[in-house]
């Protein structure tokens, strides 16, 4: 059973990384150095901002419980 939750919290970890990836930067930050291309193309994806802020935070949620689960199970 440890197993099998330490895959699941691995492959729900890589769900994490890639849906924070896929987003959007909120500011320009550092990319504001190379130029205004933001301004033009910022209104393409709001959708799927969106979709992606909200799986971000279920997988993080997700992740948080399986790695305490994994813990008790552990110690």
């Amino acid at each position: 059973m440890l197993t099998v939750l330490m895959i699941i919290d691995a492959i729900v970890a890589i769900g994490l990384i890639a849906s924070v990836l896929g987003q959007e930067a909120k500011s320009a930050g550092m990319g504001g150095m190379g130029g205004g291309a933001d301004t033009v193309f910022s209104g393409k994806a709001r959708g799927m901002d969106a979709l992606l802020a909200r799986v971000t935070v279920v997988l993080a949620i997700l992740f948080a419980i399986i790695t305490m689960v994994i813990a008790k199970m552990t110690s």
